[in-house]
């Protein structure tokens, strides 16, 4: 006959080392105090809380490769070191996998350091958050301040983001640019809900990919609700997206989808619905399919169709000298759309 002593897993309290260790449930809970740490211990660890991390410069912040179902929650504030390079701050990756803030926490990415009015122009700025290959898993109510340059870089599939802020206010008179909110390519069932992001660049960019929702959105300060640019990448086909019950304002588009000119792809079966906008300073509505180098041409190209667009109670206003709706097609290259209570007006001088 044998006998058997009873085998526990442990919860972990780790900064550089191990400092502590108390019987749990398996497979363990794991508070990590340093970036180093977490690298090396998360493959251990259901549940990981990421206290008061100071990440070094130069170093992203690695959760990749979690193991699935893991649970990860930011406590305190979150700081990055200075250092000129591409990033990103953080990046995650694996399957059900939930991500979430806890009460009171901060991410401080004090992107103020970085921003020279240039954005990918200038200096090299980290990239804040890659979310590539974090597939049928959740991030939940990240507060977020100041990104150096763009912040959630979206490549999954079934991943849905909630309650997310993004605030890059300072970058309004301290030099943000190309601080996008979120951009998503490469994925298949995205879902984007209440997010809040103030920002000098798209509230949100897709550049590729289908079956995406973005609902209950404000967006203030950027560039606006974005598909495009499309074309020029791996993967050129954007379709089956619902961008709604959204407002946009003080920034320079509302509504707004480009392709590439010269490009080959397509954008399909696109609706945006119930988009309150105010204080667009470009064009409320900008449809165009002229965009080289990041700038629009003014020569359409019909290489990226753009098919089966509807807008649905689209309505606002745009600031004095601003174009209300702005329409440039290639030649049968836009096709089946439908306006249905679109009333944007402009603002007298």
């Amino acid at each position: 006959m044998h006998s058997f002593a009873p085998i526990l897993a442990y919860g972990l309290t780790v900064g550089a080392s191990l400092i502590s260790a108390s019987p749990i449930e398996a497979r363990g809970s794991c508070t990590f105090t340093t970036a180093a740490a977490a690298k090396a211990g998360k493959a251990s660890c259901s549940t990981i809380v990421l206290d008061n991390i100071e990440v070094p410069a130069g170093t992203t912040l690695d959760l990749t490769d979690l193991t699935s179902g893991t649970h990860v929650t930011f406590e305190g504030t979150t700081t990055f070191g200075y250092e000129e390079w591409a990033g990103p701050l953080i990046s995650m990756s694996g399957k059900d996998i939930t991500v979430t803030g806890a009460s009171g926490h901060l991410i401080n990415c004090d992107g103020s350091r970085w921003w020279d009015g240039k954005g990918t122009d200038g200096k090299k700025k980290p990239k804040f958050f890659y979310a590539h290959g974090l597939d049928s898993s959740s991030i939940t109510g990240l507060s977020v301040k100041n990104t150096p340059l763009m912040a959630f870089s979206v490549e999954s599939n079934d991943i849905t983001l909630t309650d997310i802020t993004i605030n890059n206010a300072d970058g309004d008179t301290l030099g943000g640019h190309n601080t996008d909110g979120f951009d998503v390519g490469n994925s298949v069932g995205v879902n984007i809900i209440n997010p809040t992001v103030h920002n000098q660049d798209d509230c949100l960019a897709i550049n590729s990919g289908e079956n995406i929702w973005f609902t209950g959105g404000t967006c203030i300060g950027g560039h606006g609700l974005s598909i495009g640019s499309v074309g020029d990448r791996s993967d050129n086909v954007v379709k089956n997206v619902t961008i709604e019950h959204s407002t946009v304002s003080d920034s320079e588009n509302a509504v707004r989808i480009k392709t590439i000119s010269g490009a080959t792809g397509s954008v399909s079966e696109i609706t945006y619905s119930n988009i309150v906008m105010s204080g667009i300073t470009d064009y409320g509505v900008v449809i165009q399919q002229d965009y080289e180098n990041g700038k629009p041409t003014g020569t359409p190209t019909n290489g990226v169709t753009i098919s089966d667009v509807t807008l649905k109670s689209v309505t606002g206003s745009v600031a004095s000298g601003a174009t209300e709706i702005y329409l440039l097609c290639g030649s049968g290259s836009c096709t089946d759309w439908t306006w249905d209570d679109v009333k944007v007006t402009g603002v007298c001088c």
